[in-house]
């Protein structure tokens, strides 16, 4: 049974070329699985994620008419299975489920996937439930992602962002024969906003058809000797491949003033709450302008080498800003700078906490102020102060006047600051 019903926004999924969606979430990534000429989708409920499965059950007619199948697997084991039909067909096919359970439950026909490789597009929307208001252990789906070499995707939260990822995830699955992770957060699945709508798209080859016209690739299935084949395709073609398309597409963004001498780098979810972080300590206007560097991973796996020395070439230091543990991509930031010899320095977890919800709330709208030192020497200031912020903190120089306490980065759960 669904949670709740949209059979009266669904009509929204019928919006043409040049019109205005206006809505959630939840609805703009269903609206964007049929401009892309998704043909199946499959998934099983679990919040956050749960309301895709619901619109999509209420999108009946609507799915029909496109010729798109859609199916309420009976775990996310099944729904991942479901992908396999893109490996033989040029279908581009979607699977959700909750993260990171889900992914559990999933693992093992998620690697199976991932190394027989992909012919049509093939998406997995994972659900991350990370956080606040989280009803599982507390597990990033990074780790599954790099461990099957499965191209993650974590797009700003806003609905042009979202809606472009999802047909990003559909060409650089196809460009580099390898699925695709989207993450999407909790407060990215219930986001509201608008973006202009384009014509759905009939699938190039429908489920109803590909039956019709049975084919299969052994040289796909992953035994021996064909697995050893598909190891040495992911690192000579298809890593490579989804790294070219990543840079030529610039799904990773770039904001601010490339002069300065200390950026921000952050997971593409991570964007409103370091802009709101940043709008409290006046570095930030209402619309999100700012001079601060910021590099943003929409795609947060592979990382793009070239962007980030790029990004940190001239600076004296980069912040990283990576919700949750491990700090896979400081780690790999950090190792890349050493081994090319470059001067700026990478820190991240040694001043914010290594776990938790990171937003830009502080709780204590106090007059009280702290010193904010610059960013040039120490990225940020992680200080644990009592009394939820109450008191003065302070750095080694003063690249910023000082500021309220209300105004600093809060990062829940460990009670500390982060002045920028």
């Amino acid at each position: 049974m669904a949670e709740r019903s949209f059979a009266k926004e669904v009509e929204k999924l019928r919006l043409g070329d040049g019109e205005t969606f206006s809505g959630e979430g939840i609805l703009a990534i269903t609206k964007a699985l049929l401009e892309s000429g998704v043909g199946y989708v499959g998934g099983y409920q679990g919040a956050p994620i749960s309301h895709l499965m619901d619109v999509l059950a209420d999108a009946q007619d609507i799915l029909g008419e496109l010729g798109v199948h859609f199916e309420a697997s009976a775990s996310e084991a099944t729904a991942t299975a479901m992908l396999a039909a893109s490996v033989h067909y040029p279908i581009r096919g979607a699977a959700t489920f909750k993260s990171t359970v889900g992914t559990n439950v999933a693992s093992d026909a998620l690697a199976n996937l991932a190394s027989g490789g992909v012919t049509g597009g093939a998406l997995i929307i994972v659900g991350e439930d990370y956080g606040e208001g989280s009803s599982i252990m507390q597990e990033r789906s990074h780790a599954f992602a790099m461990k099957s070499q499965v191209w993650l995707l974590d797009p700003r939260p806003n609905l042009p962002s979202i809606v472009k990822a999802v047909e990003d995830g559909f060409a650089l699955s196809e460009a580099s024969n390898t699925p695709v992770m989207l993450l999407v957060r909790i407060r990215c699945c219930h986001v509201h906003g608008r973006f202009t709508t384009k014509d759905n798209r009939r699938p190039a080859m429908t489920v109803a058809e590909a039956l019709e016209a049975p084919r299969r690739d052994t040289g796909r299935i992953v035994l021996p000797p064909a697995s050893f084949l598909h190891e040495k395709e992911k690192v000579e073609k298809r890593w490579p491949a989804a790294v070219d398309f990543i840079r030529r597409n610039k799904i990773n963004e770039f904001f601010g003033s490339a002069a300065r001498t200390v950026g921000i780098a952050m997971q593409g979810g991570m964007y409103n709450a370091v802009i709101r972080a940043l709008q409290r300590l006046g570095l930030a206007d209402l619309y999100g302008e700012t001079d601060v560097p910021l590099y943003v991973l929409n795609a947060a796996y592979p990382l793009i080498d070239a962007e980030f020395l790029g990004f940190a070439e001239g600076k004296d230091a980069v912040l990283v800003v990576e919700e949750g543990q491990p700090n896979y991509i400081e780690q790999a930031f950090a190792a890349l700078l050493h081994k090319r010899g470059g001067t700026a320095r990478v820190v991240g977890k040694e001043y914010l906490p290594m776990a938790g919800e990171y937003t830009g709330q502080h709780p204590d709208p106090s007059g009280d102020e702290v010193k904010v030192g610059s960013l040039r020497s120490h990225a940020c200031l992680h200080a644990g102060l009592g009394r939820q912020g109450r008191g003065r903190a302070k750095t080694a120089s003063a690249g910023f006047d000082s500021v309220p306490a209300a105004a600093c980065l809060w990062l829940s759960p460990a009670k500390a600051v982060a002045v920028f």
